[in-house]
């Protein structure tokens, strides 16, 4: 089993709704937190948000904040992202991470160890 599987692919119109799903149930390694990140068509990767496993602290990106809300299921390793007021310029290949990053790293790719396969995200009228 992959260690992060990705659910939640989707084409919402503009100011819809879409929630993503990531279950980490076949990591074997310690998570201290998992994270959202997203690509859009010949950009880089970016930092949408993450999840601290310890205390539950949430942290997002400035471009989704209000908007994006990051969860963790209470039972088991899956965090999910719900999307609210989605725009066109959301539309990406939305991937998931776990791993044991530093405070300093809670928003960047070298503070994750793995990763999903992506998920499309594509808001269009």
């Amino acid at each position: 089993q992959a260690p992060l599987v990705e659910s939640g692919e989707g084409l919402v119109q503009p100011g819809g709704s879409l929630t993503l799903s990531c279950s980490a149930s076949g990591a074997t390694f310690e998570i201290g937190a998992m994270a959202w990140f997203r690509q859009a068509p010949g950009l880089e990767r970016k930092f949408v948000a993450a999840f601290r496993w310890n205390g539950g602290r949430q942290y997002y990106a400035d471009s989704v904040s209000g908007r994006f809300s990051i969860s963790k299921d209470k039972t088991s390793r899956a965090i999910f992202l719900q999307m609210n007021d989605l725009k066109p310029e959301d539309t990406a290949v939305y991937y998931c991470a776990a791993g044991r990053p530093i405070l300093s790293s809670i928003r960047t790719e070298g503070g994750y160890t793995s990763w999903g396969q992506g998920t499309q995200v594509t808001v269009s009228s």
